[in-house]
């Protein structure tokens, strides 16, 4: 089984093109346009396709990266650069997921998550070095394809706990905490590789064939002090001065200069944790953004960053795209399923039992199993080699919760929803009441003038912060994403008098009001907008109004001068 195909093809460093494919050359542009315009500008096209086909986009992203491969033909993308782009999507990406997982979070679900994922992954190794054994593999080269199939990717499982709307809820904090777990243990592993591939001879030299026992444990204890600083400073210093900076910055009035503070601090604290700590861009991002979680600045820190972080992301999954060789799956069939039966199969069993033995819900625990499906870019680190076969991610196994849990309860006398501490919610007994989606700046308000006017109001927040707000004001609250039909369903729409989409993302808000109006066709709809396209894309799912606030301050302004005018004369 030969898995030095994808190092064998070197990128032709003027085009970005494989040597064994000069066909390929784009005289005409720079090799990082290219890799950027056809990276991204395909991964839209077969993302498009793909939502067409109701397959989550990101399998269109993966496709695409194959397409730009080195093993199909055609235009080929540059290898080195397109890992480095996504390696910046890597950091955007667990930054953001860091500022919405703070450090109690963590501490709470340490007795499930720190166990549980040491288990999960020296089982899972040890697997696939037996299946490597199998194949013929020996020594450092089994040692190596075992640790490649136990680590999940960090980065493919958050975008598709983010698209479920599950990175908030109790089970999305304990599979980040078990991926924060799994980076921690590859940075043990890379420093033990060395001393290992020492004793089986891969170094050659003298010493080769026996361990130092004592450079090891120097290399370890190094490891771990590394980390530790690199932590306990971003606690005792960052966590003072990031918010201190980003204050700053706010005041200037200055929303670009804010959001180049938002990229400075996510890039600048990954790249510095990975030079001078050590410390994976992955972990470094998702630390300095978890420093940052309980700043006020926070969700607009967030906000700023979500742009670029979808754009590079996309890029990620290009790039890991490019890996895979369509040919293997003819070459080579038989390693072909004993890998994937040990990645879709043992590698999802051992998650849930480890994560069942050391105290997991049953939901958290199969909705782990199904994100452990698939390995990780610390995969190719470890093995330094780009091996492709089993890194597409599964979302057809990922989908599985949401499609067995329900078959799996009991039945229950009316519709549940699962709330963050994954209790069951009856739906509401409000009627004639408003139903307001959002609790942030906007939903504040608009709830403290229902409130004044006497309505029954029911909230729908997502967010913990928020939502802890909410259930202290008059009325109702639940927890949950509104573009959940469930949590729709608790609602009561049929028997509501008005529904208030006052969250800001006009695309989640769309199929709020698309669901709201096909649940009660008489319903007053109103929702808010920050463009024209957005206001025109609301009114066509079905908002009876939809207020943008520039007019609202346009019209406020005018008013004023109008009054103004009326008073003098």
């Amino acid at each position: 089984m030969s898995f030095g195909r994808v190092a064998a093809a070197r990128p032709n460093s003027e085009f970005g093109c494989c040597d064994n494919q000069p066909a390929c050359a784009m005289p005409h542009a720079s090799t990082l346009i290219a890799t950027i315009v056809v990276g991204i500008g395909l991964a839209f096209i077969l993302g498009t396709i793909a939502n067409r086909l109701r397959i989550s986009p990101l399998v269109g992203y993966l496709l695409a990266g194959v397409a730009v491969g080195p093993f199909t033909p055609g235009y080929t993308a540059d290898q080195v650069l397109a890992p480095q782009l996504a390696e910046i999507g890597v950091i955007l990406l667990m930054f953001g997921v860091g500022l919405h997982f703070s450090l109690k979070d963590l501490f709470a679900i340490r007795a499930i998550v720190v166990p549980g994922a040491i288990v999960q992954v020296a089982a899972s190794a040890a697997l696939g070095y037996a299946l490597a054994c199998m194949l013929g593999w020996s020594g450092i080269g089994a040692i190596v394809f075992g640790a490649t199939l136990s680590i999940t990717s960090t980065v493919v499982l958050m975008r598709a706990l983010g698209e479920r709307h599950l990175v908030d809820t109790d089970r999305g904090h304990i599979v980040v905490g078990w991926l924060v777990m799994q980076d921690l243990l590859m940075v043990i592993v890379l420093v033990l590789l060395p001393p290992i591939a020492a004793a089986f001879g891969q170094q050659g030299g003298a010493g080769a064939g026996a361990i130092d026992y004592g450079s090891l444990a120097a290399s370890l204890g190094l490891t771990f002090a590394k980390v530790a600083g690199f932590i306990g400073l971003m606690l005792l210093v960052g966590r003072r001065a990031i918010p201190m900076l980003l204050h700053y910055i706010a005041h200037t009035g200055s929303r670009e200069l804010f959001r180049l503070a938002v990229l400075s601090v996510a890039l600048g604290v990954a790249f510095a944790a990975a030079e001078l700590f050590d410390v994976s861009f992955a972990l470094g991002a998702f630390i300095a953004g978890m420093t940052l979680s309980e700043s006020e600045l926070s969700q607009v820190a967030a906000e700023e960053s979500l742009p670029l972080r979808d754009a590079f992301a996309v890029l990620f999954f290009v790039s890991v795209g490019m890996l895979f060789d369509p040919t293997i799956l003819v070459s080579d069939p038989l390693e072909i399923g004993g890998v994937l039966l040990l990645v879709v199969v043992a590698n999802p069993a051992l998650a849930f039992l480890a994560s069942r033995l050391f105290g997991a819900r049953f939901d958290a625990a199969l909705l782990l199993a199904a994100g452990t499906a698939q390995i990780g870019e610390f995969s190719f680190i470890l093995a330094d080699l780009s091996i492709g076969l089993g890194v597409l991610v599964n979302p057809l196994i990922f989908a599985l919760p949401t499609w067995l849990l329900p078959r799996l309860r009991r039945p229950a006398p009316a519709v549940t929803v699962e709330t963050r501490e994954e209790r069951p919610l009856v739906p509401t007994r409000l009627t004639d009441h408003a139903v307001l989606i959002g609790y942030g700046r906007v939903g504040r308000l608009v709830a403290e003038g229902l409130a004044e006017r006497g309505w029954p109001i029911l909230v729908i927040e997502d967010a913990e912060d928020a939502f802890e707000r909410a259930k202290t004001a008059p009325g109702e609250a639940i927890q949950g994403n509104a573009a959940d039909d469930r949590v729709l369903a608790a609602a009561n729409l049929g028997d509501a008098r008005m529904l208030l989409v006052a969250i800001p993302n006009a695309f989640e808000a769309g199929q709020i009001v698309e669901q709201a109006r096909a649940a009660n066709p008489r319903l007053e709809i109103v929702a808010r907008a920050h463009f024209d396209a957005e206001v025109e894309h609301l009114l066509q799912h079905g908002a009876d109004i939809v207020i943008m606030g520039e007019r609202e301050i346009a019209r406020s302004m005018l008013e004023r001068a109008a009054r103004q005018v009326r008073a003098e004369s």
